[in-house]
């Protein structure tokens, strides 16, 4: 068995890290040659929220007076929580003056997204906004920026846009229900995962699996071979982080996968790093080592 080793060195300057390109001291011919992955050590690095994947973007509402205003939201291209979106959440009403200040100085927000790990879901909680006259009542005062109450005590309403709501587990442009002190909002007895309090708080528990990583798994896919089992068929081998965001992934198989190269001659090998979506995978870190093995037709299977 013969070793070839690719490392950062080896990365192609495309700004995504995810193509490696193996060079070979002169052209080499394959006949009955197979190749497999040795082991791969790279960080966790890929992130689960851009502008690519179309999933960065979600409205919410504020009513001034008796007219609703809906805010655009875009989250930078990122790797989230869901704790992560909540501070974002924050930020953007801080941005926008859609938030108040209590008698203790701290800020009071009017919507809310938590994880509840009880029920394998995230949560949107929503609260109803004073009018004027309720906040002054309450101690509430507004900060600089605040673009103005309600006539009517009434809650935020938040669209969770397409492709964010698989990371979120709620279904496509799903709205929180709307309430207000003149349009109240009743949970149906039918619906147990929306509900609402005396208080007006309503709550919203995701009915699908959130997914916070739609790219929880990584497909490595090499040029000069051809798995009639596989699409596309250049694949040969997955990678699933174990860790947390950040932390390295040093993935050795047990044993050797083999895969038959095509016959002819070649002077280097492409390796391509796939989403589930076998899409080339933007990556941050370039710190990537990947080592594969080539057997000759002749040699036996090895480990």
């Amino acid at each position: 068995m013969r070793t070839i080793v690719l490392t950062q060195s080896n990365i192609v300057q495309n700004g995504d890290n995810n193509v490696m390109v193996y060079k070979f001291p002169n052209s080499i011919l394959f006949q009955g040659n197979s190749i497999a992955v040795s082991s791969v050590s790279m960080y966790y690095s890929w992130f689960n929220i851009t502008s690519g994947y179309n999933n960065n973007n979600f409205t919410y509402t504020w009513t001034v007076g008796a007219v609703t205003n809906t805010y655009t939201v875009l989250i930078p291209n990122g790797l989230y929580e869901i704790a992560d979106l909540n501070v974002f959440l924050q930020y953007e009403f801080i941005k926008n003056g859609t938030y108040l200040v209590n008698a203790a100085g701290k800020n009071v927000y009017y919507g809310e997204w938590l994880l509840n790990p009880t029920r394998y879901a995230v949560q949107i909680n929503t609260f109803q906004i004073p009018t004027a006259a309720q906040a002054a009542t309450l101690g509430y005062t507004a900060p600089a920026g605040f673009v103005g109450f309600p006539t009517d005590s009434t809650n935020l309403q938040f669209t969770i846009n397409a492709n964010l709501n698989v990371i979120m587990g709620f279904t496509p442009n799903f709205e929180t229900p709307f309430n207000s002190t003149t349009n109240p909002y009743v949970s149906s007895p039918n619906t147990p995962l929306i509900n609402i309090n005396g208080a007006g708080t309503i709550s919203c528990l995701s009915t699908l699996a959130p997914n916070l990583q739609p790219n929880s798994s990584i497909f490595l896919s090499i040029s000069n071979i051809n798995n009639p089992y596989a699409l596309p068929s250049s694949i040969i081998y997955s990678i699933v982080p174990q860790g947390a965001v950040g932390t390295l992934i040093s993935d050795k198989p047990p044993n050797f996968t083999w895969n038959k190269l095509i016959d002819g001659t070649y002077s280097q090998l492409t390796l391509t790093f796939l989403g589930t979506n076998l899409q080339p995978l933007p990556i941050l870190d370039p710190q990537i080592t990947v080592i594969l093995v080539i057997k000759d037709a002749d040699e036996s299977s090895g480990k």
